[in-house]
């Protein structure tokens, strides 16, 4: 089991763990399935009113998808198959709160998950970043997703510059991707704190804000990822090709 859930049954809040610190909480295949079930699954636990998301090492919250993992895509460019699209809440119509707490890097895939969550808190050592680009793949889905929870500006220059610059925890608290930077190794109870204030109110009240919250963006959001698997599907270079890139790439980055 690659992911791991602790709930406080006195406060309602549970703390998820992505638990594959080895492969800095990359999401495998099996992975995306336990995540997707986990969110389903809590939609009727009524002991649970509010969520803390965490990755497990220290080292990264979740650096998206597993390079390993095998995805077999359909031979159209009109559709695509991308495992991660159903790994956050709201994508399985969970409607209670989600908090999640960055320590390390976040890039990639692991926009997925924040860009489900209602709001990041960060300790100072953590670290944004999208890879895509880079690697010779459109960053389209995780665009999207950033570009509701930063200045679009920002968003752009983060898919852009691929793994040359690194956004940091001060940074994203600046742009509003984070809204509590912590001392190191304090993102998780600082999180658990401000889970434990919101599963002490009223969960019907809870989670009708939550869902208005989200309608205040979801319109634009629901045209532009539309869009996302044709840019995917044309713009992506073949696997192999992806590989070379990957393996060749150049180290250091610039971190602002």
């Amino acid at each position: 089991m690659s992911l791991r859930t602790v709930t406080d049954k006195d406060t309602g809040v549970a703390v998820i763990t992505l638990d594959r610190p080895s492969k800095l909480n990359a999401i495998d295949v099996e992975t995306a399935g336990q995540l997707s079930s986990l969110w389903r699954e809590l939609r009727f636990d009524d002991t649970v009113r509010a969520v803390v998301l965490t990755g497990a090492g220290g080292r990264a919250f979740c650096t998206g998808l597993d390079r390993d993992a095998h995805v077999p895509q359909p031979n159209s460019p009109y559709a695509i198959d991308d495992p991660l699209l159903r790994i956050g809440p709201k994508s399985n119509d969970l409607w209670k709160p989600v908090i999640a707490a960055v320590n390390g890097m976040a890039c990639g895939g692991a926009f997925y998950l924040l860009g489900e969550s209602e709001f990041v808190v960060a300790d100072s050592s953590a670290t944004f970043f999208d890879p895509h680009t880079t690697y010779g793949m459109v960053s389209a889905f995780e665009s999207v997703l950033m570009a509701q929870r930063m200045p679009s500006g920002e968003a752009t220059r983060m898919a852009l510059m691929g793994t040359a610059e690194r956004m940091s925890a001060g940074r994203a608290y600046e742009v509003g991707l984070v809204s509590e930077v912590t001392a190191p190794g304090e993102a998780v109870p600082a999180a658990v704190r401000c889970a434990e204030v919101i599963a002490a109110c009223p969960p019907e009240a809870v989670q009708g804000t939550v869902r208005a919250c989200w309608a205040a963006q979801e319109a634009a959001r629901t045209h532009a990822l539309a869009y996302a698997p044709h840019l995917v599907s044309l713009g992506n270079l073949p696997d192999e090709r992806q590989a070379e890139l990957f393996t060749g790439r150049r180290p250091g980055f610039r971190t602002r």
